[in-house]
């Protein structure tokens, strides 16, 4: 058992260290700026910094390799370890947070799900709405690095369909996956730069559009205000449209352009699916607010595709209560949450690419109830989909809805009502943010829920997160068997 545990314990306390150096940020922001919250920073970067150096020192090996095994169990702990020492600040902070909601908030902010338990974010001290807004960003960081190269490598959910050279984890294609690496890093804080520089320029302050930046390009949603993004103009939120699209689309087609720069590069089955999805829906909204109100056209226009642009690429932003928009808008909304963007994006719901495969595996069903002898195959991105891919993107479905059915009546055990219960829990498993109703809609936030309810939410957070058969198949007997 010390020898499955041991590599994985060594890569944990290497991210120690990097959550204790992201802490030292906030901490120079305080400190400079007199916020005396930079102490608790200062306290959670030592802390943290103290277990990475038990961490490495216990479970240091001069060389190894990681089996498929030991990926499962380091994608789950390092996801659940960071999340807990992301809260560490919030709990020692001068308001702190109980650990139920220190947690929520933190587990929320690395898979870039965007749920908030916390009111009054503009009275927050900069330093902590600094660490939030950095929490997403790493956290969106991670999530396209864990798409790109372990989840291909570990046949999630047809996740091999994107699979890259740098997907081997084997000793030989290390310098490819230290290129990978870099080549992700440059495009993420690329998209990071431009989209601040494009808020500054539109009027928000450097501090706003840094943080916003941070939460728009990982498709995470946090804000600096409980107005969220509702209390600035069209310009800003067309610029924010654009960068959350961009965060939704595979960055590895980024990488792709920035080595051809041609339109070809950019060619994918699914970006087309995506970009599709949300003109068709941003289109079908918006004529139904002009038929049923009297809401400007421009402005119909702007708030419908700033909030269903947020919903599908599940940033989880609000510019306006849309649940106030009729039983018409309420469903949609509901509908696009488990939608999603791409595959190799920051962003997370099913991903289109499943609700692609689907409709290519009922077409093919159909020609065969047709032509009982005939024989079909099945393309998706000019490339020949295998069966074991429909089996596993059919199995990945197939936990995903009784996740959502055991969540949701969980959540109802607890004494939450329906629309809450089934709203929290789809918003949890596909990283949206806002639920539906009063409490945890749009214009409310998750703080009046009760513990047990925000501990199952934060698991189910990282469950939508991790893909779910990641997490899953940790709690099989064959897993531990060997």
């Amino acid at each position: 058992m010390i020898k499955l545990f041991r590599p994985v314990l060594y890569v944990c306390g290497i991210l120690t260290w990097i959550m204790a150096g992201l802490m030292l940020i906030p901490a120079g922001y305080g400190f400079i700026y007199d916020d005396p919250e930079f102490i608790p920073f200062l306290a959670s970067a030592g802390l943290s910094m103290v277990l990475g150096i038990i961490l490495v020192i216990l479970f240091k090996a001069p060389r190894f390799t990681l089996t498929s095994r030991q990926l499962y169990l380091l994608t789950s702990c390092s996801w659940m370890l960071v999340s807990f020492l992301g809260a560490l600040p919030l709990m020692l902070c001068h308001h702190p947070l109980s650990l139920t909601d220190a947690v929520f908030e933190s587990v929320s902010g690395i898979t870039t799900t965007g749920s908030t338990v916390i009111s009054g974010l503009q009275t927050l001290p900069s330093s902590l709405l600094l660490w939030r807004s950095l929490l997403q960003w790493l956290g969106g960081l991670g999530v396209i690095g864990m798409a790109v190269t372990v989840l291909p490598f570990l046949r999630i959910g047809g996740m091999r369909l994107f699979r890259t050279e740098s997907s081997d984890w084997a000793e030989k294609s290390l310098p490819r996956f230290n290129e990978l690496a870099r080549s992700l890093l440059f495009s993420y804080l690329l998209i990071t730069c431009c989209c601040a520089a494009s808020y500054w320029f539109a009027g928000m302050t450097p501090f706003d559009a840094i943080n916003h930046a941070f939460t728009t390009v990982s498709t995470g949603g946090y804000a600096t205000d409980d107005r969220s993004m509702g209390r600035f103009g069209p310009t800003i939120l067309w610029i924010a449209v654009f960068f959350m699209l961009l965060g939704a689309l595979p960055f590895t087609l980024f990488i792709r352009f920035l080595l051809k720069p041609s339109l070809k590069s950019l060619a994918d089955q699914q970006v087309k699916g995506f970009l599709m999805i949300v003109a068709g829906l941003v289109i079908v909204l918006t004529t139904q607010r002009l038929l049923t109100s009297d809401t400007p056209f421009f402005a119909a226009l702007t708030h419908t595709a700033f909030n269903l642009t947020s919903v599908i690429t599940t940033t989880g932003y609000a510019s306006a209560d849309y649940t106030l928009w009729g039983q018409f808008s309420i469903a949609l909304f509901f509908i696009v949450t488990f939608i999603g963007g791409c595959s190799g994006s920051t962003a997370g719901g099913m991903k289109v690419f499943r609700f692609q495969l689907a409709f290519l595996f009922l077409q093919d069903q159909f020609r065969k109830l047709v032509h009982p002898r005939g024989v079909f195959s099945i393309h998706y991105n000019g490339k020949l989909v295998h069966d074991d891919i429909i089996v596993s993107a059919v199995a990945f479905s197939f936990i995903f809805f009784l996740t959502l059915a055991v969540a949701t009546l969980m959540l109802t055990a607890i004494g939450i009502d329906f629309v809450t219960s089934i709203s929290g829990a789809a918003t949890a498993l596909t990283n949206v943010g806002p639920g539906l109703g009063s409490t945890i809609g749009p214009a409310g936030n998750f703080a009046p829920l009760p513990d047990l309810a925000k501990w199952v939410l934060a698991f189910t957070m990282i469950l939508g997160r991790l893909e779910l058969l990641t997490v899953v198949v940790l709690f099989s007997p064959t897993f531990w068997k060997g």
